[in-house]
C-alpha cells in the first residue's frame, strides 16, 4: 500500500482530464489548481514499503497536481493521452510500483524525472522558483534556479506562450542558470 498515488493520484486527475473535456482546457487547469489547497505536505506520499505503510493522504491532489505537471511539460495534449493509453495498455490486470510506472512515464516523456518522482513523493518540501531579470550589455536577462527541494531537482518548466515543450520549457535546476529573453515579470 505504500504506493497507493497509483491509483489514487490517477484517478484524482481523472476528474481534472473530464473538466478540461467538458468545460475547456482553462477550467481543467483551474480545478487542479483549486484542489492544490488540500495538500497537507504532512508527510511523504510513498509510505514505508514492506510495513503495511501507507503514505500521506496527499496521495489524492498532491499526485495529481504532479501529474498534471508532467502533462504540462510534455505540452502536446496528445502524447499525453497516449502515453496514459500506452500505460494502461502495459500495465493493466498487473500489480506495479512505483519505480515500474516512474521509469515508464520519464521514457515516454524523454525527460529524466526520477528527481521530480523523488521531490514530489517522497518529501514533503514544495520547491520554489526563484528569479529575477537584469540588463546586461543592453540585453534582457532572466536568472533562475529552485529552492527548498532536494539536490539535482531538475523539473522542466513551460513557458507562457508556448505549448511545444522543444522552444518553450525552461530547464531549470537549484543552481542559478541564465538565459537571453525578452520575457515581462
Amino acid at each position: 500500500i505504500a504506493d497507493m498515488w497509483l491509483h489514487e493520484g490517477f484517478t484524482n486527475y481523472s476528474e481534472t482530464l473530464y473538466t478540461d473535456y467538458v468545460f475547456g482546457t482553462d477550467a481543467g487547469n483551474a480545478y487542479v489548481q483549486g484542489i492544490r489547497k488540500n495538500i497537507q505536505n504532512d508527510k511523504p506520499i510513498i509510505g514505508k514499503y514492506n510495513l503495511n505503510n501507507e503514505g500521506s493522504g496527499d496521495m489524492y491532489y498532491k499526485a495529481s497536481n504532479m501529474i498534471h505537471n508532467i502533462r504540462q511539460i510534455m505540452g502536446d495534449r496528445s502524447s499525453f493521452r497516449s502515453m496514459l493509453r500506452d500505460m494502461n495498455q502495459k500495465y493493466r490486470h498487473k500489480t506495479v510500483t512505483s519505480a515500474e510506472i516512474e521509469d515508464f512515464i520519464s521514457k515516454r516523456t524523454g525527460f529524466k524525472l526520477s528527481k521530480v518522482f523523488d521531490q514530489y513523493l517522497r518529501t514533503t518540501q514544495v520547491p520554489t522558483l526563484e528569479y529575477y531579470l537584469t540588463q546586461e550589455g543592453g540585453a534582457q536577462i532572466l536568472y533562475y534556479r529552485w529552492t527548498n527541494c532536494i539536490a539535482g531537482f531538475n523539473m522542466p518548466i513551460l513557458l507562457p506562450g508556448n505549448s511545444n515543450p522543444k522552444y518553450g520549457l525552461l530547464l531549470a535546476t537549484e543552481n542559478w542558470q541564465k538565459m537571453r529573453t525578452n520575457f515581462k515579470a
